[in-house]
């Protein structure tokens, strides 16, 4: 039988009687025990998952956004009383609670299918570094799945499960999602707690999440943030500011042409070149960027102080037993033994220096735009040459969290091969929400609730703080950005007031003889919000003003009495139309 591939589809059905948690579950266990991919390397006995179907039945859907949902987990995240591996059998160990995220989002009633192969210790972009096998492309088996959350994407895209979670220290969410057909969030780290989860570089690892739509990618993510306290490296989630994701216009900047690099794979570079203009015809307006540092910092993450962190994280472990390491995973990580503390402390420094270079970028564009991978191997060649090929799909993902930037892996189309391409767009630090919307509007869907309030309130104006004109800086200079340009709805009125030079109008609800009058949404940071307040000049004022589509914004109102002497001018439609006949 063949279910929905979008959890509201499977709730709908859940909803209609047409299925039960039990009955998906019996399914995703079948479906896992039969997989030919080398997706898993445990999954839960059928009776354990009837019993947590069973609970989940039990509560009702009422109180669980994610009834009866299948889920799978990177097998270096805990789950209570089944082993994590981290893909190295002579690690594991049995643990009594399950990892932080895991458990908020059980108690949201998904339900977990089983843990999931991957590049062992989180090391690799490609996922053929397991004993458990190297885990299979779900389009092409004889291609690379992407990793290290290499299982937890093809359970995915096989659709046994509807989302899972994986890792992401330098492309781990990125690169499955895009080998995979699937929308991969790599949040700003610290915002889905690190709890329960075997680190790689502890100070830049995040858990990801891999879903088929963006709409159920930012439902996990909603439900799985929260400050934990026990994560050293947690922090709350603070307001994502702009939401260009929304927006019908944005600035979206790509690497010069001379620095893209698909490493002679045509197809990828032909899916780029539209992609780009598809983004274009969301609105968004193209810069070009000098890729230099971004690709400066990428080449840091093997050096110095973040090899030393890999190897600090399983120290013990290797230094007892090198030899039950996957060959390659043993050498880049007990490579870092010949490093010193200068090395780790040089590393940082220019890491500080690279990062400012870097974040100029967020002066000129909303968002990055890059491809997740230039392009795709055979299992065969990547075995042929791990090292260089494992670099090559790299190139446009390990900057990103050394950078501290949030970033969502989009679906882009499909090579000629048949093979899935992806696109990433990045941005600062908590912006993790508009990422998801842009990434929602790619592919058609409907924009879900902010999962962390944007801190911006929206102001319409209809004078001299028009794009342009004289008071426009007392926007732009607190870091406002236009959202749209639209109308009122029709039942206002405009005055050019007296007693100054033509920048002066005065809008009025009105009750009959209205018009729709030229406004342009603004949207500037709450705490910009009262000084620019402060300095409107009476008669005007902030009020509610309703817009052409009937929504409601803060924007310029007048006292009514202050147009006794004033010109009506609501036959021009607005004042740059007034202006432009006076």
């Amino acid at each position: 039988m063949k279910h929905a591939q979008d959890m509201g589809g499977l709730l709908r059905a859940y909803a209609a009687g047409d299925l039960t948690p039990s009955q998906r579950v019996r399914e995703a266990h079948a479906q896992a025990l039969a997989d030919t991919h080398h997706t898993w390397i445990h999954v839960l006995p059928l009776e354990t998952l009837l019993a947590h179907a069973a609970a989940v039945e039990a509560k009702g859907m009422a109180q669980q956004p994610l009834y009866g949902v299948p889920f799978a987990i990177k097998d270096n995240i805990d789950l209570a009383g089944v082993p994590t591996t981290a893909a190295c059998p002579e690690f594991a160990y049995t643990p009594q609670h399950s990892a932080y995220v895991v458990q908020r989002l059980m108690d949201a009633g998904a339900i977990p299918i089983g843990k999931t192969n991957l590049d062992q210790f989180a090391t690799g972009l490609n996922g053929t570094r397991s004993p458990y096998g190297a885990c299979r492309n779900a389009f092409d088996p004889d291609y690379i799945s992407g990793g290290s959350s290499s299982g937890s994407a093809v359970a995915v895209a096989l659709n046994q499960v509807l989302f899972s979670l994986g890792t992401d220290t330098a492309g781990s969410g990125r690169v499955p999602a895009a080998f995979n057909d699937l929308v991969g969030l790599k949040p700003t780290c610290g915002l889905l707690s690190a709890s329960g989860m075997v680190p790689a570089c502890r100070s830049l690892d995040t858990i990801s999440v891999f879903a088929r739509q963006a709409a159920d990618v930012a439902t996990v993510f909603s439900i799985a943030q929260g400050f934990d306290a026990r994560d050293a490296y947690a922090r709350p989630a603070q307001p994502h500011g702009f939401d260009f994701g929304c927006a019908p216009r944005f600035t979206f900047a790509v690497p010069r042409s001379d620095q893209l690099q698909f490493f002679g794979d045509l197809d990828a570079e032909r899916l780029f070149t539209e992609a780009v203009g598809r983004m274009k015809q969301l609105g968004g307006h193209k810069v070009e960027i000098d890729f230099t540092p971004f690709l400066e910092t990428a080449r840091l993450l093997y050096e110095g102080a973040w090899v030393a962190e890999r190897y600090q994280a399983i120290r013990e472990f290797i230094d007892s037993k090198p030899q039950a390491l996957f060959p390659v995973t043993h050498d880049i990580i007990a490579g870092a033994k010949k490093l010193s503390a200068a090395d780790a402390f040089a590393g940082l420094y220019r890491l500080k220096a690279l990062k400012r270079e870097c974040d100029a970028l967020w002066r000129s564009a909303d968002c990055l735009v890059t491809p997740t991978a230039g392009t795709i191997y055979t299992v065969a060649q990547m075995q042929a040459d791990p090292l260089r090929l494992n670099a090559n799909l790299g190139y446009y993902t390990n900057f990103m969290n050394l950078l501290d930037y949030s970033a969502v892996a989009i679906p882009a189309g499909f090579d000629g091969r048949g093979l899935p391409f992806g696109i990433t767009v990045c941005a600062p630090a908590h912006q993790d929400v508009p990422l998801l919307h842009l990434a929602q509007r790619w592919l058609g869907e409907a924009s879900t609730p902010d999962a962390v309030p944007s801190g911006q309130v929206r102001v319409a104006v209809c004078g001299a703080h028009l794009s342009g004109l004289p008071l426009n800086h007392q926007l732009t200079s607190r870091g406002a950005k236009l959202v749209c340009s639209t109308t009122s709805s029709p039942d206002y009125k405009l005055y050019a007031l007296p007693g100054g030079p033509p920048f002066r109008p005065g809008m009025v609800r009105v009750t009959s003889g209205g018009a729709a009058i030229e406004v342009e949404v603004w949207e500037l940071p709450v705490r910009e919000f009262g000084s620019f307040v402060a300095g409107i000049p009476v008669p005007l004022g902030i009020g509610t003003l309703t817009l052409a589509d009937g929504s409601c914004v803060q924007g310029f109102v007048c006292e009514a009495h202050a147009t006794a002497d004033a010109r009506d001018i609501t036959s021009f439609g607005g004042w740059r139309a007034y202006l432009a006949h006076a």
